[in-house]
């Protein structure tokens, strides 16, 4: 009986499957880190004649770095191979007023390039120049991007950030996928920060933990089993719009809380108080003010422990629900001095149905880019998802 002849792979299914093996060494030396050539071999179970066509087009694109021998070992010296972080390239951008700040990262999370342009009204065009900009030339590397945005978001769209010109539902994920070609992540900037602070901040060592963060509107980050929580609508931290107070609702898109105990409101009211700032921050001033003498001193104290009564009272009702266990300040939060710090932890304290830490965030500034860094390496592979 004739034999049936076996039927030729296809030129797409050769490629796919090449395309496999060499995912499958970078994914192995970036494990390994550095590692000889035989180790490639077990770890990937490629055979030599496979793996030594695709090391050598790996070493000439930069993924690898040929090392001396291992001469620690006994026997005959073994070449070494070295995996280059900066091979893979990641890019974090923060969106403010006015600006869009850009860094990007090697898939260490080491920052490597920084910017910081003129957002124009065409967002995606703006990141999507500053971006191939700052990553180089050339740049098959570029693995993913994150943005951040000081609004709601979902699922790659920007459904309010009035701050960044963004009054109606614009999709800035898929614009910005379609011309460079990489993951891309769209996320609220304290979803940002506070990962960021989980990732390498004050909340590294925690699992449970919520970023308050008041400037011009009041949000908070929450991280709960060592993930970002958004909820059903990824509106989930929006605490500004809270009523905790019976006469005060939302208008014009400003939450009722925020809308008397932001960073705004602050500045309103020393204002109408006649209080000089100096060029200080609303909050900053406020804290200064309290500390002297005086009848003003006395009403700035009074007025201070009014904000940190209202401030007590958003943490208490989140820890009622969520029981994250710590808060980070944030933002002119985090300008409150220790005396201050102190009597929130005490008015928090008082009510709470479990222990719940007070602490300033760790990161400052840097915390949003951190958490833009670490979500773009998350979702381009290159970082383990935290486990639930």
């Amino acid at each position: 009986m004739k034999a049936q002849s076996e039927v030729p792979a296809s030129p797409v299914r050769r490629e796919r499957s090449r395309e496999i093996k060499r995912s499958a060494v970078i994914s192995a030396a970036r494990q390994a880190r550095l590692l000889s050539r035989s180790q490639l071999t077990e770890l990937t179970g490629l055979s030599p004649a496979t793996l030594t066509p695709l090391v050598r087009e790996l070493i000439a694109e930069g993924y690898l770095i040929e090392r001396g021998a291992d001469s620690s070992r006994a026997g005959r010296p073994r070449e070494r191979l070295e995996f280059n972080p900066r091979a893979e390239l990641v890019a974090a951008v923060a969106l403010q007023p006015h600006q869009a700040r850009c860094e990007i990262a090697d898939s260490d999370g080491t920052v490597i390039a920084h910017d910081d342009v003129p957002l124009g009204p065409d967002i995606v065009a703006t990141i999507c120049d500053v971006v191939p900009r700052l990553a180089g030339a050339g740049r098959p590397e570029l693995r993913g991007v994150a943005v951040a945005v000081p609004g709601v978001t979902a699922d790659g769209e920007v459904r309010l950030a009035p701050s960044v010109g963004v009054v109606e539902t614009r999709s800035i994920g898929e614009g910005i996928r379609e011309r460079l070609g990489v993951s891309v992540v769209v996320d609220n900037d304290v979803n940002l920060m506070v990962a960021g602070e989980h990732a390498a901040g004050a909340g590294s060592d925690v699992r449970d933990l919520m970023l308050l963060h008041v400037t011009d509107g009041v949000g908070a980050g929450l991280m709960l089993d060592g993930r970002v929580r958004r909820g059903a609508s990824s509106a989930a931290g929006e605490v500004g719009f809270m009523t905790l107070d019976r006469d005060a609702h939302t208008r014009d898109g400003v939450g009722a809380f925020e809308a008397r105990w932001s960073e705004s409101a602050v500045a309103r009211h020393l204002d109408d108080a006649g209080i000089d700032r100096d060029g200080a921050s609303p909050v900053t001033a406020l804290v200064t003010a309290a500390a002297g003498d005086g009848p003003a001193a006395q009403a700035a104290r009074a007025y201070l422990d009014e904000v940190l009564v209202a401030w007590s009272r958003l943490i208490i009702s989140c820890a009622c629900v969520v029981d994250p266990g710590r808060v980070l300040l944030s933002g002119a939060a985090a300008e409150l001095d220790d005396a201050a710090l102190a009597r929130l932890q005490d008015l928090v304290d008082a009510d709470v149905p479990a222990p719940v830490e007070i602490r300033r965030g760790a990161l400052g500034e840097r915390a949003v880019l951190h958490g833009a860094i670490s979500s773009a390496l998350t979702a381009a592979g290159l970082m383990a998802v935290p486990a639930t």
